[in-house]
């Protein structure tokens, strides 16, 4: 099969570049130093590419990850890096014999733990982003709390998530450290081997984590490819120009039904976006270029996660050579 044979819009991702990706990566976190978020592909195929290279253990979003990833064997460690409030389905894949831990930040999400039969959990903790996570002094009575419901507290995390896309580098070193710097005040205090923080964005900087939970290096997306990263931008959404305007512009088959849209628009390679709209994309050719109504182009989104969410399936590619199709399979909540 040829790219021009696949149904546009369509993920496709060039094998190389994923690989190359994937390698650089290992080599700068190897093994248990780096914690892959599955919520970035959403693909069991690739988080098996993933455990081959020594990332046996991965973060998830979802209950449906957790879930999907331990019935594809890749259940050595799953942490669910997310409160919930209903842990029994969580609970019947630890008795599977997975290994499943919860993230806690309150009384109520601790017994919902110890309710729905989770035997681990980690205490989340606010390191600056005004989102999930207790506050640091509260960390230790909280670890007593789950400790209390026959709970293993394995330690503390925390999101730098504010941090991720600063653009000067001793100003997001700063930042880094000053987070870090409350998540270990309650490491302390908690007890625990992990401390677990970091995404894409502060894995060079974050060296205070005992693990980084990064997950878009893998495919990448143009948000992070402006930060200067060391990764390729691996993933694009195929596409077909399927108008033409005598006035100058050219509309390709993808929207805001197949892109992230919250980091902003996608980027046409020889083209400037004008807007995007439900199946649309507008833009115009740059330097004097041309697009025909057939013409492939291949969209770099700004935002990789939800853009993957909203398909169904990826395609794994060498050139114009369709070599696999993976299932996007840990869609759903």
């Amino acid at each position: 099969m040829k790219l021009a044979d696949l149904q546009t819009p369509s993920l496709v991702v060039e094998r190389s570049l994923l690989e190359q990706n994937l390698d650089v990566m290992a080599q700068a976190l190897p093994g248990r130093r780096l914690r892959p978020h599955v919520k970035a592909f959403k693909t069991t195929a690739l988080a098996r590419l993933m455990a081959e290279r020594g990332h046996t253990g991965f973060t998830c979003a979802t209950i449906r990850e957790v879930e999907g990833m331990a019935a594809a064997g890749l259940g050595e460690d799953l942490l669910l890096a997310n409160e919930v409030l209903d842990a029994r389905r969580l609970g019947a894949v630890a008795a599977t014999g997975a290994r499943v831990t919860l993230a806690v930040d309150s009384d109520t999400t601790v017994e919902a733990a110890a309710a729905g039969g989770v035997r681990e959990v980690v205490i989340d903790v606010n390191v600056g982003l005004p989102r999930c996570g207790c506050d640091p002094d509260d960390a230790g009575r909280l670890a007593d709390l789950a400790r209390s419901k026959g709970l293993e507290v394995r330690g503390v995390m925390g999101y730098e998530g504010h941090v991720m896309l600063v653009e000067d580098p001793a100003d997001k070193l700063r930042q880094t450290q000053e987070c870090m710097e409350k998540l270990l005040k309650a490491s302390a205090d908690v007890g625990g081997d992990l401390v677990s923080a970091g995404g894409t964005g502060t894995y060079r900087e974050n060296t205070w984590a005992t693990e980084i939970q990064a997950g878009s290096y893998c495919l990448m997306d143009t948000a992070y490819a402006a930060a200067g990263l060391p990764f390729a931008q691996a993933l694009t959404v195929l596409a077909r120009v399927i108008s033409t305007s005598p006035q100058g512009w050219a509309v390709a088959d993808l929207g805001l039904k197949s892109l992230g849209m919250d980091h902003g628009n996608p980027t046409v390679p020889g083209g400037l976006v004008w807007f995007c709209s439900d199946e649309h994309t507008t833009f115009s050719p740059a330097d004097d270029g041309v697009f025909a109504v057939g013409d492939l182009v291949r969209a770099q989104p700004a935002h990789v996660d939800p853009t993957i969410a909203l398909h169904e399936r990826m395609h794994l590619v060498e050139g114009d050579e369709v070599l696999e199709t993976w299932p996007v399979d840990l869609r759903g909540w």
